[in-house]
């Protein structure tokens, strides 16, 4: 199924980004309804521990119940995607009311977590492990 016959109506439309996951996020007025790639969130997901991650800006709002939520989600592992998510969710919400800045903002739900992975350099194991040294 795609977004279209799940959802209709206005949205709300924001983008989340960690490490090299890229959500793509839509809020509809709803009743809490969450779909990932076209699969409810906890089939998605998996475990409660992540879906706590993504409903955290909501949680903090307390507006669970007033949005259903359509996302595509795209690289990264499944604990990117989540918080990719999560952080997509967190813009969209402002979007719908600036002013829940002053309480998402301290939460660190607004930031662009940018830790990626270094490259690794040539001459060495890894990134920064350079080959074992041997005196004799």
């Amino acid at each position: 199924m795609t977004d279209a016959m799940q959802f209709s109506g206005t949205y709300i439309y924001a983008n989340g980004k960690r490490k090299t996951a890229v959500a793509r996020v839509r809020l509809y007025k709803g009743n809490g309804r969450i779909v990932v790639n076209g699969k409810d969130a906890r089939a998605y997901f998996g475990t409660d521990e992540r879906i706590n991650v993504l409903m955290a800006p909501l949680a903090l709002v307390h507006l669970e119940k007033t949005f259903d939520i359509s996302a595509e989600v795209q690289g990264g592992g499944i604990q990117g995607q989540a918080e990719a998510l999560r952080h997509g969710i967190a813009k969209a919400l402002l979007e719908h009311d600036v002013g829940l800045r002053g309480i998402i903002k301290p939460e660190g739900f607004l930031t662009r977590d940018d830790r990626i992975k270094e490259r690794k350099k040539f001459g060495l194991h890894k990134a920064r492990r350079a080959p074992q040294f041997s005196k004799r």
